[in-house]
């Protein structure tokens, strides 16, 4: 592990402790260094099992249950939930993590932007406090804006996994295999399916084969 990432502990009773300062934080204190891009590990204090993942998720549910507009809805959190055992779980991820770093991508040139047009000195903002509220503004219409954009990725992704799932069908459905287009196909309906299936139920004559 890199001598830059801070190590922070966490103890049975709950506590976090910070190895770089010697003291006990909270978890808003976690979020302070995720907002000021600290790179930092939690583990467990007795058995080092990196817990960093569940941190973040405590602080994620914290802001989601505060006051003020969410960022996942309830449809986008359902449609997430089903991809968990799903064969395209890691695809999900994997898209959903590049959406957010184009987002942040985009993010940052509005804000370099932003600057530059104040940066000119015949379009000073008037005061100190003017641009500060301006920059203060700027947060929870990004909030806003990043859940509608999150949402409506996931939304496109699902719709791809579908059609994705149809051509799969139409491809398999072709097959010149007797019955591999139901019984052996994995994206088969229930009924081609059961349809396909030879009928266990079919009486036998003694040679073993079916009787007509």
């Amino acid at each position: 592990m890199s001598e830059d990432v801070r190590v922070i502990k966490k103890y049975p009773n709950r506590r976090l402790y910070d190895t770089a300062t010697s003291s006990y934080i909270t978890l808003a204190d976690v979020k302070k260094l995720v907002l000021e891009n600290i790179a930092f590990k939690v583990e467990d204090a007795k058995s080092h099992e990196d817990l960093t993942r569940s941190i973040l998720l405590q602080i994620i549910l914290e802001e989601e249950s505060a006051q003020g507009a969410p960022m996942f809805s309830c449809d986008m959190l359902t449609n997430i939930i089903r991809f968990y055992g799903n064969a395209m779980q890691g695809m999900m991820g994997n898209y959903l993590d590049k959406n957010i770093q184009t987002f942040m991508e985009i993010q940052k040139r509005l804000q370099e932007q932003s600057q530059g047009i104040f940066s000119n000195g015949a379009q000073q903002p008037p005061n100190a406090t003017a641009w500060s509220e301006f920059v203060k503004m700027q947060g929870p219409a990004m909030q806003g804006l990043m859940g509608n954009y999150l949402e409506q990725s996931a939304n496109a992704f699902i719709e791809m996994q579908r059609q994705m799932q149809s051509q799969t069908r139409n491809l398999f459905g072709n097959f010149p295999f007797p019955n591999f287009a139901a019984a052996g196909n994995p994206f088969a309906t229930p009924a081609a399916a059961a349809a396909a299936r030879p009928n266990a139920d079919t009486p036998k004559d003694e040679e073993g084969g079916k009787s007509s």
